[in-house]
């Protein structure tokens, strides 16, 4: 599937697919005897929560937010918006955020402290990537698949002007970094 030579796979495939099988069996352990509401956020998580979806072994409810402060730039641009929200209510809900990666943490802080107003009996954060940058704020992170270096990432679900989303490991392109 990678037939551009300038695309370094940085987590490959098995690796990808045996940490989603880790996280599962830790958030169904977690989440014994609860219906808990995944939250993906979108575009980026969409194939990450395909597949934990199917390997947590509780009843789960999903819900879709897109929220960015990247649009189609490389960098964030500190303001962070909400370009589509819940359809339903989270109120006394336990709540899972599925995010594709954690950068500066911004994004994730803003949805945590939109959703808690939202009155939730509980959230929780399931990152697949976190990347080693300064951040002013510690981030909640409970269920983290990989530590990442600063690199801009692309595949499963990471993509660079809406291309390379569908490579099924996670890698870079090894001109640009």
């Amino acid at each position: 599937m990678n037939n551009d030579r300038k695309i370094k796979v940085l987590i490959d495939e098995k690796r990808i697919r045996d940490k989603v099988k880790e996280l599962g069996k830790e958030i169904t352990e977690d989440y014994n005897g609860k219906t808990p509401v995944l939250i993906a956020v979108l575009k980026g998580s969409f194939i990450f929560v395909a597949d934990i979806c199917r390997q947590i072994k509780v009843p789960v409810v999903f819900d879709f937010m897109a929220v960015s402060s990247y649009g189609n730039s490389r960098v964030s641009s500190g303001i962070v918006r909400i370009t589509k929200d819940l359809d339903f209510s989270i109120e006394n809900r336990d709540v899972l955020i599925i995010e594709d990666i954690i950068d500066s943490g911004r994004t994730l802080n803003y949805m945590i402290k939109n959703l808690e107003a939202r009155n939730p009996r509980s959230i929780e954060v399931c990152a697949l990537l976190d990347k080693d940058v300064p951040r002013k704020k510690k981030n909640k992170i409970k269920y983290k698949g990989f530590d990442i270096p600063d690199k801009f990432v692309i595949g499963y679900g990471l993509d660079v002007g809406e291309r390379y989303r569908n490579l099924p490991f996670v890698g870079y392109i090894k001109d640009e970094q």
